[in-house]
């Protein structure tokens, strides 16, 4: 009874989340915190904590990940869930199957955008952030990698793993580009509107659709943020004062900016998979 909200970390999951949350929770598509915060993120602690203590052990975790959703689908309900989690398997416990999932939205961005957003969000220099992008990355708060799941160990992959492994192993799945939503948010929420109404009943109209996209958009959750209502801001390291997580957005264009070998080592990379998705 799952829907997936997947995506690689800064690639428009909390955009989909207010998107979708103020579609399906609200009756008139006016957006506001509470409704994102039904949408819960997984791994989290509380999932897991009847089954284990040892939540930074992916070995450990591993095998609960399924008992874990069963759980959770115990009510018999159609609900969404935030995941920054790699679709793999491991050994033979998978994240996922069949049983526990009925759809997955996965969110991609152009990885060179990437770069710059995760080296904000996770204070590294370029060059870590794109080695972050390049690596196999097994994360979680003693890994100096905070994703606000409660110290929980969320395996994320490279990002051409991230991809890959979502959407070669997933059915029933809708992909977004976190570009076509900046370029027709519109034209994308009817997509998104389109597929979830095969899963799940909802109201909509033009104007709730019209207030969907006008509170929204990165101004507007800017704007919510700057007033103290978004909570899921991480802590520059060492420190108390917040990462601003609203930060440049459409203004966050790798052309011109990011540095030439940077470029090149990605597109070098990633060449497949930037060509499948039409960025290259």
């Amino acid at each position: 009874m799952i829907i997936w909200i997947a995506s690689y970390p800064k690639s428009g999951n909390t955009w989909m989340r207010a998107i979708i949350s103020s579609l399906i929770y609200s009756d008139d598509g006016l957006f506001n915190f509470s409704y994102i915060e039904k949408i819960r993120q997984f791994p989290q602690k509380k999932y897991f904590e009847e089954f284990t203590d040892k939540l930074s052990d992916i070995n450990e975790l591993k095998k609960y990940w399924i008992l874990a959703q069963e759980k959770i689908n115990l009510d018999n309900k159609i609900k969404f869930l935030k995941t920054h989690h790699i679709n793999c398997k491991i050994d033979n416990f998978a994240f996922t199957d069949k049983q526990c999932t009925k759809a997955t939205i996965y969110i991609v961005r152009d990885p060179r955008n990437l770069v710059d957003s995760i080296s904000n969000h996770f204070s590294k220099s370029t060059k870590e952030a794109k080695e972050f992008l390049l690596s196999t990355k097994i994360i979680s708060r003693n890994t100096g990698v905070d994703l606000k799941g409660d110290n929980i160990v969320t395996m994320v992959g490279s990002w051409k793993e991230h991809y890959r492994f979502w959407n070669n192993n997933t059915e029933n799945i809708l992909l977004i580009k976190y570009e076509d939503l900046l370029n027709n948010v519109s034209k994308e929420l009817d997509r998104i509107i389109i597929f979830l109404k095969k899963f799940i009943e909802f109201n909509v109209s033009e104007k709730k659709k019209k207030n969907i996209i006008e509170t929204t958009s990165f101004n507007f959750l800017k704007k919510l943020e700057d007033q103290g209502d978004f909570k899921e801001n991480v802590s520059l390291k060492g420190t108390d004062k917040k990462i601003p997580f609203f930060n440049k957005g459409p203004k966050n264009i790798w052309q011109g900016k990011l540095d030439k070998e940077i470029q090149i080592e990605i597109e070098k990379k990633f060449k497949s998979e930037l060509v499948e998705l039409g960025y290259l």
